[in-house]
């Protein structure tokens, strides 16, 4: 729902939030400071509040955690702090890029963190708009002075309410202003980032901000001294929530769009500065071609009678997705990590959405937790997607999405390229199996390249496959059961007489998988083994089936570990 309306910025300890306790802590000891002719006469009242507020807000930030957005405007904080107490006037140019050297100084990895562009590029914004420095040169261009323009029109004076009301309502035309230049010029790095935006997101923040800013957290920061004032700041949020509920209720609250290159990213942010500058509408028209790529950028598909595969780096567990020409396919859905945390969520969900896939079908090849932990959030982003699974009855998955029982002999045809199920049998569902031996075998192929995916199969079930004589030769294997020992028989192996075997398993996982044995009978073969420690996401496509890549390998940075 915070994603979905475009306010996640505002639900957390971030630099709004911290700024305005400074703000708050400033003006306290401002107060306080001046209640004492002594102490105003050692240091002046301004330079105390301003020092004081940094410290507070900082003693905030390590009392809320200390995560890393806190840290970042702490020390933008403290970096404006000691420009104003050395007298410096800096342009703002210049100030807002001390800030960010500042910043990556302290931390050079900030710059691989989408909030750090976020924030800064937002606030880079908001100074070179500001409509409040427009207005001051065009008051001087007109020869009027600054106590001419701040008593309003010059033929005669307002009455003070109506004076009110129109300063009031230019508060809230300059604060929706604000949020619209905002929104349009983080549009593209947003789509680049995080491949989705929110459509709502002005309607939404332009309560939230407010809402937040002036009520929750206020409220929520004086619980501290007053515990009751938490339940009105609860009340407080549940109203919030109501509202962005309803507004994410909507079928086009936000929309999602492959993640573009670089370089079309590059132009898009570009072309969403161009629209926001205080410029002629001849020159901001220039931003919108420079738009198109983020908005157009489609991910590479497969050609007509070709497939792709992509096992996903989700640990130890297995998650294949397969893509044709105009379908996918989603083989497993990863482990769930804990209550909070699982593969959809943290894998799946966001690989779905930076290849803009939309999955005609997901088989949960059984009903173990490190083949299932993440189908809840896939099945809940892809509501169109059909399940087939050998889960139970009473399985809750069944409560999500009812699933349709694989069973072998099942076949079906995307864009020339074969999908066919070859176990279980029907007659193992009555027979009480454990779930491993329950495992969906899947074989792909267009007749040239094949690959076969079998879950957690053991040495029983391969026997049983390679004595029913069914079609089992393929040139890419899903390696049955991550590699154990009770697995990857030597007679199946000659069966499916793949070229490459791929091991979905953890690092340092605590089964041991691949076991040793595995990987002679493996070796002896001549199959190339990936597995997820060494390769992470590995991706193969059946019309350059020698030339598979490992995410690991092709993105490998100076921090990563090499895994022995």
């Amino acid at each position: 729902m915070f994603r979905a309306t475009g306010v996640a910025h505002l639900v957390s300890i971030s630099g709004l939030h911290i700024t305005m306790f400074a703000w708050g802590a400033a003006l306290l000891v401002g107060w306080l400071w001046r209640r004492s002719g002594a102490l105003c006469m050692a240091v002046p009242a301004p330079s105390a509040a301003l020092v004081g507020g940094v410290l507070l807000a900082t003693a905030y930030s390590v009392f809320s955690g200390w995560g890393v957005p806190a840290q970042r405007t702490c020390l933008m904080l403290a970096t404006v702090a000691l420009l104003r107490l050395s007298n410096a006037r800096w342009p703002w140019p210049q100030v807002w890029m001390l800030a960010c050297a500042v910043v990556v100084a302290s931390d050079p990895w900030a710059l691989l963190q989408a909030g750090f562009w976020l924030s800064f590029v937002a606030v880079g914004v908001l100074f070179a708009t500001d409509s409040g420095a427009a207005y001051a040169r065009s008051t001087r261009a007109t020869g009027r002075t600054d106590a001419e323009s701040s008593a309003g029109p010059p033929q005669g004076r307002l009455a003070p309410l109506g004076g009110s009301v129109l300063r009031a309502a230019k508060s809230v035309g300059a604060s929706l202003r604000e949020q619209w230049v905002i929104t349009v010029a983080l549009t593209p790095l947003t789509l680049l980032l995080f491949a989705q935006v929110s459509v709502v997101g002005l309607a939404a923040n332009a309560l939230a901000i407010p809402w937040i800013t002036l009520v929750v957290t206020p409220l929520a920061m004086l619980g501290v001294l007053v515990p009751g004032l938490w339940d009105a700041a609860a009340g407080a949020i549940a109203w919030l929530l109501a509202y962005l509920q309803w507004l994410a209720s909507w079928s086009w609250a936000s929309i999602a769009v492959a993640v573009p290159p670089v370089w079309a990213g590059a132009a898009g942010v570009l072309g969403g500065l161009l629209l926001v500058l205080p410029w002629s509408w001849r020159l901001r028209a220039l931003g919108l071609p420079l738009l198109l790529p983020v908005l157009l950028w489609r991910a590479p598909l497969p050609a007509p009678g070709q497939f792709e595969l992509l096992a996903a780096d989700i640990g130890q567990g297995n998650a294949v997705l397969v893509r044709t020409a105009s379908h996918a396919l989603l083989y497993d859905a990863g482990p769930r990590f804990s209550l909070e945390s699982d593969a959809g969520h943290r894998v799946l969900v966001p690989l779905l959405q930076a290849l803009h896939t939309r999955l005609d079908m997901v088989v949960l090849s059984h009903r173990d937790m490190d083949h299932v932990g993440g189908a809840p959030a896939v099945l809940a982003m892809q509501p169109q997607a059909e399940l087939l699974s050998s889960i139970e009855a009473s399985n809750q998955l069944q409560t999500l999405r009812p699933a349709r029982r694989c069973v072998v002999g099942q076949r079906w045809d995307w864009d020339g390229v074969q999908f066919e199920v070859l176990h279980p049998q029907a007659a193992d569902y009555e027979a009480n199996a454990k779930s491993n031996a329950m495992s969906c075998v899947v074989r792909i192929s267009n007749g040239v390249q094949s690959a076969l995916l079998v879950g957690d199969i053991e040495q029983p079930q391969e026997a049983r496959l390679v004595a029913q004589a069914v079609g089992l030769r393929s040139d890419l294997l899903l390696v049955p059961h991550h590699g154990s020992k009770t697995s990857s028989s030597a007679a199946f192996l000659d069966a499916v007489a793949p070229r490459i075997g791929v091991v979905q398993s953890g690092y340092r996982n605590r089964f041991g998988h691949p076991a040793a044995a595995v990987l002679a009978r493996l070796g002896e073969r001549q199959i190339q083994v990936l597995d997820s420690p060494h390769c992470g996401a590995y991706t193969w496509q059946s019309w350059l089936p020698q030339d598979g890549a490992c995410m690991r390998l092709e993105s490998l940075r100076y921090w990563h570990h090499r895994v022995p």
